[in-house]
This record gives structure tokens, sequence and C-alpha cells, in this order.
């Protein structure tokens, strides 16, 4: 008796634990209805899966991709895949070796499930999920072009030239009907027909020119001077630019908060980010982060901004109601593209 009674509940423990597990995976980050917070680490050639509700990273995806990694990423509709573009070993407009693939991640599971090869050197860098046409857009600076592909396949079905070299950063409006590249080396922005896939224009901007965003209503584009501490703001229905933003030190990424009030700089070099009035074009207030921060993502709910931090490899949680750094999250070594996973 004694014994029947012991391995009942042996295997009730075996049940147990087993249901357990399974809970665990179905609520992991990346799992239906559990939102997760990507973050690419360049120091360390992996993708951190952040949980948003604890602010804890709670695993790492190694790329596996030996002497190049990747910059930046894009993630799926359903919240469920990362896309993740191997730029290359060295930074833009450098010499090193060249990436000419994208990995396709499982964020529950935390698993590399697929990869797409672009057969060629084509240093991939930003990828850009558009929800209007279902398409992925990625930066494919050697080829001075983004490349057009069709997540459900897997397969590249176009291309739009920019007509300039180190094309690195794209934006999309609000309905994918244009586009438009922050071309590094050239100091230009490529504005692109999506529909059409062609350029429209070519913006000069400066010497040196990083990042790129566009207004919540569409009417305005922001690109950073790496030259001087200043924000390009180009007029969206005339192509140029209409004026420009001073800021307290040269500026990086940016990013609109989802009510469209305001404009979040990175500023590198000063540990901070910039709070910019997007109706009088000012700088109203500065918030201390980790140094060097570099790319910024407004969470859906407009009520958080994640800052990556490149050297210390951390993540800032910016409060968008109070003002103020709310946490700070431990990812990895040269933390930089962020993207949302619904």
């Amino acid at each position: 008796m004694l014994k029947t009674i012991f391995s009942c509940t042996v295997a009730g423990s075996v049940c147990l634990g087993l249901f357990s597990v399974a809970g665990l995976a179905q609520n992991r980050p990346g799992a239906p209805g559990h939102a997760a917070l990507i973050v690419v680490n360049q120091g360390e050639a992996n993708v951190s899966v952040v949980n948003p509700a604890t602010d804890a990273q709670e695993g790492t995806v190694a790329e596996n991709t030996p002497g190049v990694h990747g910059h930046e990423a894009a993630t799926s509709p359903d919240g469920r895949l990362a896309y993740v573009p191997i730029y290359g070993s060295t930074g833009v407009g450098k010499p090193g070796l060249n990436g000419h693939s994208m990995l396709v991640i499982d964020i529950a599971s935390r698993k590399i499930v697929n990869k797409l090869d672009f057969g060629h050197e084509v240093r991939p860098h930003c990828a850009v999920y558009d929800p209007n046409t279902g398409m992925l857009y990625v930066t494919t600076e050697l080829d001075k072009a983004v490349t057009i592909i069709d997540p459900n396949t897997l397969k590249i079905v176009g291309k739009i030239p920019t007509g300039q070299e180190q094309s690195h950063m794209l934006a999309l409006s609000s309905d994918g009907s244009r586009g438009y590249t922050a071309n590094v080396g050239p100091g230009t922005v490529s504005v692109l027909d999506m529909k059409a896939r062609k350029t429209l224009a070519i913006i000069p901007i400066s010497k040196d020119t990083q990042r790129i965003s566009v207004s919540r209503d569409d009417s305005m584009v922001f690109t950073a001077d790496q030259t001087q501490p200043r924000l390009a703001v180009i007029d969206t229905a005339s192509n140029k630019v209409k004026s420009w933003i001073a800021i307290p030190a040269v500026g990086y990424g940016t990013a609109s908060t989802m009510d469209g009030r305001w404009l979040l700089v990175a500023m590198p070099s000063a540990s901070k980010v910039a709070v910019v009035d997007l109706k009088s074009l000012k700088v109203v207030r500065t918030l201390d982060v980790p140094s060097a921060p570099q790319e910024i993502l407004m969470r859906p709910d407009g009520k958080m901004a994640y800052v990556s931090c490149n050297t210390t490899g951390r993540v800032a949680v910016i409060d968008l109601i109070g003002w103020k750094v709310k946490d700070i999250i431990a990812t990895g070594k040269g933390a930089d593209g962020l993207a949302w996973a619904k």
C-alpha cells in the first residue's frame, strides 16, 4: 500500500512539474498575449528578450554568426517573431566583414527558427515592418537600396534604390507610401516612393548625418547632424529642410511620443535625452541616462520610452508622464537596436 501511495505521489509531482514548465512557456514574453522588448546587443552578438512588466531581461538568443553581428531588429505583427539583419563586423562606412543574411527568432522559445540569405554581401541593417502592405523592408547599404521581403515566404520580392551610399536607417510614413533613409557618409536623406519603388528626392543635410524618424502626423522628418548639435527638420510636403532644432549636444536617435506632442533625442556624448516641444521646436527639458544613448523606442500605450545605452549595456526606461527615468534594465554589451513585440 505504501509503495502504491508513494508512486502516485511521485507521479503527481511529475505532472505538476510538467504543468509548471508548460505554464512558464506560455507566460514568456513573446507568447500570445505577453509583450516583449527586444534589444540587439552588438558587443555580445546576441539579442535580449526583456519582460516589460518587470523591466528584467529573461533571456538572450545568440546570433551564431561568427565574426559578424546584428545592429537592429523588427518584429512580426503578432509579436511572435523577431527579424535581425546581420550587418557585419564593424560600423557604418568602416572597413570590415560584410553581412549577407537575416535571422528569424521565435521570441517565446528564444530560438533561431529561420534565416534569409541575400545572396551576396549587402550589409543589411535596419528592418522595418509595414502593417499597411505586410512587407518587411531592410536597408541594404552595399546595394544602395532598401530590399523588400515577404515575411510569410521569407523571399525577396523587390528593391527600392536610394541613390546613395550608406543608407543606414529607414523610417516610414504612417500609410507606408513614403520612406526616408538617413545616408550617413553622404550626409543626405533619400525620399522614397515605396509603392512605385523609386527615389523621389535626395536632400542634403550635412557632411555626416545619423538616424531618422517621422512625426506622428507625417508632416516632418527628423535627422541628426553629426557635425553640430542640431536636428534637421524636413518638410514632407516640399521634401526640403525647413528649419533646424538646436540641442545641447550632438544628437543621434529620435522618436516622437505617441500623442505627437514631443520628440525625444538621444545625445550620446552628453549621456542625456533631450525633450523637444514639437509646437515650438525647442528643447524644454533634458533627462540623464546611462552613457552613450543610441536608439529610442516608444511603448505603444504612450506611457514609457525605452533608450538603449551602448557602452553600459543598459536600457533606460523613461516615464513620459512624470518625465523621469523609472528604471534601468541590464541587457548586454553594445546595446543598440530596439523593437517591441506585442
